[in-house]
């Protein structure tokens, strides 16, 4: 890497307060110019996009997550009332509950949030909290936290840090169907504890799901505190700034204007069509040339700020859900996709940092430097002239000049500091050039039959787990092996699957299966125990 190529392909807006240095990426000198074709392509289908065309093609919907934060540009008046008149109620409400308009049952002022949600519906949010809260040394106005699985001693978990603040909790359920499993398992175990607490669930409930959605029936019927809307034409990877990720946010103080703000700075940036002036475009062709446009190489995130530890995760999704697709558009089969890992500097320094120059070449980096850190007259000294944050550059830089000098490939993202508006930024430039990269490939970045196929898999062991404890349970004290019991009930071709159940059903007090172990182990029995 030379001066002169960093100098030519160094980007900067000062307005934006980002950079993006892609020099450290060695594609050769013509490739920008062969790629301006697709690029060209790529920047009309994202036109096509943010006009209303229907781009998830299985649900027949649009996907319109760039209006959320410029809803001028939303293709009916309906909508662009929707999203302006839903961001109005979400500061509203937040208003009222932080001035103690809303209150528990008795009076008592909320203080906490639980938010109950899965991927889309969590890993946001929990970024952004995560990222934003206690910013610059203050205090959030309510504290968060989350269910995300459903994982029982997770949720015991939480509960347990909640404590005697359950009295003072706002639960915010988001499902757009109402229907998604692990959601709704976190809701019936969150009001069994408000009720166990002989307190009145319904007055600490809030809803951000599909209008007419199950969740929004249950919630309309009960007389929860609210209900705010969760749109058929936002996904849950792109849905943090809709009531998803806004209301939770504004709940815990953080300035969600500002966040809109700059996610609606940044896509005004990456609408350009001039590729150079175009950060989202330069990251979308950088990915392309890294994984030779078929996902070859991992993307692995170090963000040098403790506050982005969570954008790995967040990114994880908004990526992989994205891209990793078993057909293209013409309905070949592709197989495409990129993976996604990271944790954060300089803690990767002393984790895998060692393999990544060492090991096998199957990666791309993405350092992001975040350049404030304390006031300097706020900074500790930890030798004569430097500080901590001082160090934090030093093992950045040192560790990107590492990696290169094993020709391990880098493109770094620079940001002025940790804000809401930062955040917005962030959140923006990976959407954007997700869609890019997808036009691209020439893939669909907007649905996920994979994800669709998973939950179907699930129901059908839930069903077996049914059939499995009714068989067992009509004939008491009877032993099954997990063959017989396989053939008893007409399915041993799922006899690894009736293994596993029963072993499940075994471990857990309560659920009348005891065990009698033998050797082999295959041999072992299971019986219901009255």
């Amino acid at each position: 890497m030379t001066w002169d190529r960093f100098k030519s392909l160094y980007y900067t807006n000062p307005k934006l307060g980002l950079s993006l240095d892609v020099s450290r990426m060695p594609f050769p000198d013509d490739f920008l110019a062969s790629m301006e074709p697709k690029i060209q392509r790529a920047f009309s289908d994202m036109a096509l996009l943010e006009a209303g065309a229907i781009a998830n093609l299985d649900e027949k919907r649009m996907v319109g997550h760039y209006w959320l934060r410029a809803p001028y540009l939303a293709p009916t008046p309906e909508l662009r009332t929707a999203i302006t008149s839903t961001l109005e109620a979400i500061k509203a409400f937040t208003a009222k509950v932080h001035k103690g308009e809303i209150t528990a049952p008795g009076g008592a002022k909320f203080k906490e949030v639980l938010v109950i949600g899965i991927g889309g519906s969590a890993l946001g949010p929990q970024f952004v909290s995560h990222a934003l809260g206690r910013l610059k040394g203050g205090r959030d106005r309510m504290n968060v936290s989350f269910f995300d699985n459903t994982d029982p001693d997770g949720m015991d978990y939480v509960l347990k840090q909640l404590g005697s603040r359950l009295k003072q909790t706002l639960a915010v359920v988001i499902s757009k169907s109402g229907g998604t499993a692990e959601t709704r398992n976190g809701m019936l175990e969150a009001q069994a504890v408000f009720k166990a607490a002989g307190l009145d669930y319904p007055k600490h409930f809030v809803a951000v799901t599909g209008e007419g959605s199950k969740l929004d029936q249950v919630a309309l019927k009960e007389g929860w505190l609210a209900r705010f809307p969760m749109w058929d034409w936002v996904g849950g990877r792109t849905s943090e700034l809709c009531a998803v990720g806004l209301l939770p946010a504004a709940l815990q103080g953080i300035k969600i204007d500002q966040m809109l703000a700059g996610a609606a700075a940044m896509d005004e940036v990456t609408r350009k069509t001039n590729l150079r002036d175009n950060p989202a475009a330069m990251l979308a062709l950088m990915w392309y040339w890294a994984t030779d446009g078929r996902g070859a190489k991992d993307m692995v995130v170090l963000p040098y700020k403790d506050r982005l530890l969570l954008f790995s995760r967040y990114l994880q999704q908004l990526v992989m859900e994205s891209l990793g697709k078993e057909l293209d558009l013409a309905g070949n089969v592709v197989n495409q996709g990129i993976a996604v890992y990271g944790n954060k500097g300089s803690t990767d320094q002393h984790a895998y940092v060692q393999q990544l120059r060492e090991g096998v070449n199957n990666f791309f980096l993405t350092f992001i430097e975040v350049l404030k850190d304390r006031a300097a007259d706020q900074s500790l000294e930890v030798d004569p002239g430097v500080t901590s944050g001082d160090y934090l550059q030093g093992f950045f830089l040192g560790t990107r000049d590492a990696m290169s000098e094993k020709s391990r490939h880098s493109l770094t993202i620079t940001v002025n500091e940790i804000s809401p508006k930062t955040v917005g930024l962030l959140i923006a430039l990976y959407e954007r050039a997700v869609g890019l990269y997808a036009s691209l490939v020439g893939i669909n970045a907007y649905h996920q039959p994979g994800v669709e196929a998973g939950k179907k898999a699930a129901g059908g062991v839930i069903a077996l787990r049914l059939k499995i404890a009714g068989a067992l349970s009509a004939a008491p004290g009877t032993a099954f092996t997990a063959e017989s019991l396989a053939t008893a009930i007409g399915q041993p071709e799922k006899t690894e699957l009736v293994f596993k159940v029963l072993e499940h059903l075994a471990a857990n007090p309560g659920s009348h299966v005891v065990k009698t172990a033998r050797k082999p182990w295959s041999e072992s029995t299971y019986a219901w125990q009255a």
